[in-house]
């Protein structure tokens, strides 16, 4: 019996040394191996004739071997067969491999495939130098390599690809048509797709009429099934724990009263937009109701995702609880702290900053504060959530996630017993596929309107040898009484003292480019108060430059401020260079960013900067950088909190992903009803757990 959880030991070709190289490579049952998809495919089904080949041809020749003999020449040794179809014959030579003379004998049938050259070893013709080979009983019978659609595989541990292909054509073959399908008939039917033993036969053993285009494409009804199947799993799982979450009842409603109402009025500098207003509309809904608010807030920069994320905590401390706000970085958790601490400057709140630095008893009396409620809002990375870390009553979690935390670190907060909401903020725009998979079970928010009187921002690349130009836009700038941010980047995070030397002498350059103009400087290793003294300057305007190593990406709102000169822009992700564009352009004033670019460009590092000189569209943005990174880089390995997936790919497989989470959110909803039986089954069946490494789903 046909067994896909069975040892792959016992694969004919495979053996007990294999399997255990194998499992090192993920690979221990006979399904996983069947998982190894093809890298793609070489349509090998006709044979050329011999009479037609002309140099550059890749083709598949069938034929007798007429002549063959092993030769030395240069202390290598050469195998060369002359194979005749009828119509002529065709040279081909093998470098040390004097083994085939055991196989590639005179008389027997074979087939060859590779690129066809012009005779550079005397010959007048054509040959192939080093091309696969295949023997066959007859000269025109489809084998195993060759006379087909045949798969090329990556190597997997011990075994080549040519041995895969070998090891799997005769797997698949085996798979029998009424392999069980976990999958349900009525799901099939509404997916589309085809059987499981169907889909994993023609996976490894195409069929003679299918499209090559389209099996290269993963668009063929074997590959169509998997990927479908693996993206349906993932997003019923996402949809399931959100109907668990929304039937979860959390400690707290929260109640906007009109106190709370005044302590909004006193802390806002501005009027909100129409966007923010719906937004913080949304998120007053979900706090005041008696469930979990999970709930993903997303915008351009600049369209003032922040404030409504304080607003929120506001809305939490009247109410009585404590709001925690977790940056990705540490750095970005000292800005957010110091931006908050000027906002809330009016108002009775203690806001904590819960650093890396803070030793002894600084470190003990900030953890007192906070189990104690004394301090109200909390700043931190997701240490916050760590060991050693009590709240007196935690009502609100923010974080701000900048594509860094996952959906196992948003339930880190309901293990640790914190009945809290839980408010997800990215610094940036995220790729829809991104959307629907890493945050597919929250609730989203899109801040889709800046501020009145924002102006849009004129950016330009420029070499380091153009220095002269870049120092004059900054001149003019600050010569009409407007002001210039100029960020370096540093090495780790950590910064260290050779970045800030490096800083050091780069902010002197820019005072002897500017005599008489007030040159600032910024880097981590300043004390909190020395950056917020450096900070408070530029913000009141007596500062025209600020030279910076420290990421100003959040939280500094200088509308005077109208030039962001950015070195080495080559070495920045495409979202933080748009993240600190999005400094500038803040007031009436016309803006330029510069993003200087030193040494030759990588490919990758020059469509960056395109996109970036191209677009404001922050969406766009992150779609293109998608694109750039490939889904591999671009996610990470499981950074995001992103499935194990075996089949699909986010980024070619994004029109699936909308199929497949439109029907598993209607199931789930179907699931709720008396139904449901079979496809709980399913999704047991499919290893939700064990396959995307995610916690139950209620």
């Amino acid at each position: 019996m046909f067994d896909l959880g069975g040892p792959v030991q016992f694969v004919k070709g495979v053996g007990p040394q294999r399997a255990e190289a194998l499992a090192k490579a993920g690979v221990r049952t006979v399904e996983d191996l069947l998982y190894h998809l093809p890298l793609r495919y070489e349509d090998r089904r006709r044979f050329a004739r011999v009479a037609e080949l002309r140099p550059g041809m890749k083709v598949a020749v069938a034929g007798t071997i007429a002549v063959a003999g092993l030769r030395r020449a240069r202390r290598m040794s050469l195998y060369e067969v002359r194979l005749d179809d009828g119509s002529g014959r065709l040279k081909a030579l093998w470098f040390n491999q004097p083994f085939l003379k055991d196989s590639l004998q005179r008389g027997r049938h074979a087939v060859l495939f590779g690129v066809v050259e012009r005779d550079s070893y005397g010959g007048a013709g054509v040959m192939m130098s080093s091309p696969q080979w295949e023997l066959v009983e007859e000269e025109d019978a489809p084998g195993v390599h060759t006379g087909r659609i045949v798969p090329v595989y990556e190597r997997l541990g011990p075994l080549s690809g040519k041995a895969l292909r070998r090891i799997l054509t005769r797997l698949a073959e085996e798979v029998p048509g009424g392999l069980p399908d976990p999958m349900p008939a009525d799901l099939r039917a509404r997916l589309g797709v085809v059987g499981r033993g169907e889909a994993l036969r023609r996976l490894h053993v195409p069929g003679p009429d299918e499209d090559v285009g389209r099996l290269n494409a993963a668009r063929g009804d074997a590959h169509v099934r998997l990927i479908l199947e693996e993206l349906f799993l993932f997003q019923l799982g996402l949809a399931l724990r959100r109907q668990g979450a929304r039937r979860r009842r959390k400690g707290i409603a929260f109640d906007i009263s009109d106190r709370a109402r005044e302590a909004v009025k006193r802390i806002l500098p501005f009027h909100l937009t129409t966007a923010q207003k719906r937004v913080l509309r949304q998120i007053a809904e979900d706090m005041k109701s008696p469930h979990p608010m999970g709930r993903l807030v997303q915008g351009d920069v600049g369209s003032g995702k922040t404030m409504v994320a304080l607003l929120s905590m506001v809305i939490a401390v009247e109410n009585g609880c404590q709001a925690a706000f977790m940056a990705p970085t540490e750095i970005l958790a000292e800005q957010h702290f110091l931006t908050f601490r000027r906002l809330l400057a009016r108002c009775p709140y203690q806001v904590e900053l819960l650093s890396a630095t803070l030793r002894g008893r600084e470190k003990s009396a900030a953890l007192e504060r906070l189990a104690s409620g004394e301090a109200q809002i909390a700043v931190g990375t997701h240490a916050l959530i760590q060991e050693g870390v009590r709240f007196h009553r935690l009502g609100l979690a923010v974080v701000d996630e900048q594509h860094r935390f996952g959906v196992l670190q948003r339930e880190d907060l309901i293990r640790k017993g914190y009945d809290a909401d839980v408010l997800v903020m990215t610094a940036t725009p995220i790729p829809r596929t991104l959307a629907l998979t890493a945050y597919g079970d929250l609730d989203v928010s899109v801040v889709d309107e800046r501020p009145p009187g924002r102006q849009p921002v004129t950016t330009v690349a420029r070499r380091a040898s153009d220095r002269r130009a870049v120092v004059d836009v900054v001149r003019t700038e600050v010569a009409a009484g407007r002001q210039a941010y100029v960020v370096y980047p540093l090495v780790e995070e950590s910064e260290k003292l050779e970045d800030v030397r490096a800083a050091t002498q780069m902010a002197e350059e820019w005072r002897s480019a500017l005599p008489g103009v007030g040159v600032a400087l910024l880097h981590g290793r300043m004390k909190s108060a020395a950056k917020e003294k450096v900070m408070a300057d530029f913000s009141a305007g007596v500062v025209p430059v600020l030279v910076a190593t420290t990421v100003i990406e959040v939280g500094v709102d200088v509308p005077n401020a109208t030039v962001m000169v950015v070195e080495h822009a080559e070495r920045f992700g495409l979202a933080q260079l748009h993240q600190l564009r999005g400094r500038v352009g803040r007031g009436p004033h016309p803006s330029t960013c510069v993003l200087v670019c030193h040494g030759r460009l990588s490919d990758d590092a020059q469509a960056r900067l395109d996109v970036l000189v191209a677009t404001e569209d922050g969406f766009a943005i992150a779609e293109r950088d998608l694109e750039i990174r490939g889904p591999g880089d671009f996610f990470g390995t499981r950074q995001w909190g992103l499935p194990g997936l075996r089949a699909s790919n986010l980024l070619r497989d994004r029109d699936l992903l909308e199929q497949a989470r439109d029907v598993a959110f209607r199931c789930a909803e179907e699931m709720e009803g008396a139904g449901g039986t079979a496809l709980k089954a399913f999704l047991e069946q499919g290893g939700w757990e064990r396959r995307f490494g995610l916690a139950e789903v209620g």
